[in-house]
């Protein structure tokens, strides 16, 4: 005969107190999981407003340097952060008021001129043997509409750029109030963080801060260099459109080697369209001068040791950044993920896994 199995018996009270137990532990993962729904739908609800705080929080870091240096000269914080921005607003408005009307009218001129330049570059392009280069009219036409729309109102067109009039203005005063607080962040990180962590994380925030900034700081100044040795060059070989491509050139020279490759090769191809070969020749050879100078001279010169990001990276950045918040979304998205990037690095660093920097 088989033996008796022993019936398991559960007194009453134990089963009781189990059920009730599991009965608590899955009422606090609903809660737990409504409370994180919530969140994510406040942070949905709010999105604008937080983009708008971060973009404020990088533009104050950005400005942090130049704010410093004015209280090393003995200057109040509230004075410094005031010249500071004041200086920035003023350069800006007299960039806007003396080359946009100039920009947007070689853009005007250049959108409805598109299509004879194109047929002009075909013979030079079909020896490419590329079947996309053999039609050019349905792309041409589609470009020229776009180029004219984006000119037809200049105010329209520099609103674009810069994101919105409100968002910039609010943008901008965020990042004022928060210049104005001295070590505020690190206060706020000393608040959040345990005290065991509050040395290390101020290390590494502060490094992060000097590097992005450096890094973003000789960016700005090769892109001005390039975009001033673009514009000149153009104006003397008595080019057209010498304002826009310097633009062009400027903007284009912040991705690291894709940047100047793609914005000297399609300026190149239109000076040989509508100037012929010999000033194209000229051009480029200025334009590979002027890149070597940037490359061995400006960047050694300004930065001994600076944050190095990949042109992948800040390519993607910029997309980013355009999708979010136009031109200046795209710029300020570069120092963003910098940031990023070198705090992940500075806590790997400080746990030993890793020797060589990510970028």
């Amino acid at each position: 005969m088989d033996e008796e199995r022993p019936i398991d018996y559960t007194p009453p009270e134990e089963a009781g107190r189990s059920a009730s137990r599991v009965l608590d532990i899955s009422w606090a993962t609903i809660l737990k999981i409504i409370f994180a729904l919530g969140a994510l739908y406040f942070v949905f609800l709010v999105r604008d407003i937080l983009i708008w705080f971060i973009f404020a929080l990088v533009i104050s870091i950005l400005f942090n340097p130049a704010i410093n240096f004015l209280r090393k000269l003995h200057l109040p914080r509230v004075m410094a952060a005031i010249l500071v921005y004041l200086s920035v607003f003023i350069l800006l408005g007299g960039f806007i008021f003396v080359l946009a009307p100039l920009l947007f009218f070689e853009l005007q001129q250049f959108s409805i001129n598109l299509p004879a330049y194109f047929d002009q570059a075909a013979p030079y392009l079909s020896g490419l043997k590329i079947e996309a280069l053999r039609n050019f009219q349905s792309f041409t036409e589609a470009l020229g509409k776009g180029l004219s729309s984006a000119s037809a109102n200049i105010f329209a067109a520099i609103g674009a750029i810069f994101g919105g009039i409100t968002s910039t203005i609010v943008i901008f005063s965020i990042a004022f109030f928060l210049s104005l607080e001295e070590e505020g962040l690190a206060k706020a990180i000393m608040l959040i963080f345990p005290p065991r962590y509050k040395t290390k994380i101020l290390t590494v925030w502060q490094r992060s801060q000097k590097k992005v900034a450096a890094w973003f700081g000789v960016r700005i100044i090769c892109c001005l260099f390039i975009g001033l040795v673009v514009g000149i060059a153009c104006y003397v070989l008595n080019i057209k459109y010498a304002a826009f491509f310097g633009l062009f050139a400027g903007i284009f020279n912040i991705i690291l080697t894709i940047g100047p490759f793609l914005s000297g090769t399609a300026i190149v191809l239109f000076i040989l369209t509508i100037a012929g070969l010999p000033k194209a020749i000229i051009f480029l050879v200025i334009f590979f001068i002027a890149q070597e100078i940037e490359g061995y001279v400006i960047m050694p010169l300004l930065s001994k040791r600076f944050l190095r990001l990949s042109p992948s990276l800040v390519l993607i950045s910029l997309l980013v950044g355009a999708k979010l918040w136009g031109l200046l979304g795209a710029i300020l998205a570069i120092p963003l993920v910098g940031m990023f990037f070198e705090l992940i690095q500075g806590f790997m660093e400080k746990k030993g896994s890793i020797e060589q920097p990510l970028l």
